[in-house]
């Protein structure tokens, strides 16, 4: 029983000793809120828009039969580059030669009927002029050698699209460029009212980009001629550049997008018509400008503010005109100055004239921020 008492004794001993005991002062200096923050700097800037777009052909030709018959050779590999004016195809030409000998002899019976009305019209020239003959006979001598000259004149027409045809015998390049597949092969029958094409050619040394943009975009001022960046598929750097040549006045009803046709020099033939490109268009260029990250900014009454550091540790919250969003930093219109520290990142915990523990933003820290 005395050693309970005791026990008991030394227990209320240790409460009375803890309640005795000074108490931590809560209404002491709290920590200073730590913060990130970034030092405004100058750089370069290019403010720049992404388009999406198909590669189109420079020129494209539709290889056609002018003349109807049965092709007897074609004259190229597939796929390879042609001349303009290279033979494609040859058609039978034994029925046009044949057509070319014919009007050429018509053109001789002409000729040598002309040359008989002349004759006869000079012969009876000085007989009606001694009234020798009648003033009828010599009208029908005129006539007749007028007529005869509409006949070699005929003639020599007629020849002349005879050998036009046999020409289009040979069916040849229009442009220069690259041919696709032969469409048609020896032995089949074509003619000049076909629907379907012999082969194609297209010039593709040079492409055209025609890229759709939003007709309420900023980059629809662009200048003529303003230089392109062509992007591939995924985004990624071709190497290649073109300059705009028109924007479309039409914008569709549909999308609410207009074209704009690029023209890109394409000498290793890395484009091919109908390809999904992407396209970067520099809308403005800065030679010195600010820029904070996108996270950085807060607003109050709709208008973007910062938390500024200034040299005494202490944050205010600064008014600051924005301009361009450029890969989640805002470019810096007004409002702010070079040399100036941004909160970047625990901002949330601070109010007017708060006194901070400021470290420095490093690049690692963008993805964390974000995602917060």
């Amino acid at each position: 029983m005395n050693d309970n008492w005791t026990r008991r004794a030394a227990l209320v001993a240790a409460v009375v000793v803890a309640g005795c005991a000074p108490a931590d002062d809560e209404t002491g200096p709290a920590a200073a809120p730590r913060v990130t923050v970034q030092t405004l700097a100058p750089a370069d800037l290019a403010v720049t828009e992404d388009l999406q777009g198909r590669v189109a052909a420079w020129r494209s030709a539709e290889i056609r039969a002018q003349v109807g018959g049965i092709v007897q050779q074609r004259l190229f590999e597939q796929g390879a580059e042609v001349e303009a004016g290279k033979p494609l195809f040859q058609i039978d030409p034994r029925p046009f030669q044949a057509e070319l000998e014919m009007a050429a002899a018509s053109l001789q019976r002409a000729e040598a009927a002309l040359a008989r009305a002349q004759l006869q019209e000079q012969r009876l020239a000085p007989l009606v002029a001694a009234e020798a003959v009648s003033r009828q006979a010599y009208d029908d001598a005129v006539s007749a050698r007028e007529q005869a000259a509409a006949e070699v004149a005929l003639a020599r027409a007629t020849l002349a699209r005879r050998r036009l045809d046999l020409q289009f015998t040979t069916v040849t390049a229009p442009i220069a460029g690259r041919i696709d597949q032969a469409l048609v092969s020896e032995g089949a029958l074509v003619s000049a009212g076909d629907t379907a094409p012999m082969a194609r050619v297209q010039q593709i040394d040079r492409v055209y980009v025609d890229l759709r943009q939003p007709a309420t975009s900023a980059a629809a001022a662009l200048p003529a001629a303003a230089e392109v960046q062509i992007l591939d598929a995924r985004g990624a750097p071709t190497g290649l550049s073109g300059r705009v040549l028109m924007s479309g006045i039409d914008v569709d009803i549909g999308t609410g997008e207009r074209l704009l046709r690029v023209a890109v020099a394409n000498p290793q033939r890395q484009l091919l018509p109908g390809q999904f490109v992407q396209a970067r268009l520099t809308r403005a260029h800065y030679d010195a400008a600010l820029t904070l990250p996108q996270h950085a900014v807060f607003r109050v009454g709709g208008q973007a503010q910062v938390w500024v550091v200034d040299a005494q540790q202490r944050a205010h919250a600064v008014p600051v005109e924005l301009g361009e969003l450029v890969q989640r930093r805002y470019r810096v219109a007004a409002g702010l100055q070079a040399g100036q520290q941004i909160v970047v990142a625990g901002g949330e915990r601070l109010h007017e004239g708060a006194v901070v523990a400021a470290r420095p933003w490093t690049e690692s820290q963008t993805a964390v921020a974000v995602r917060r």
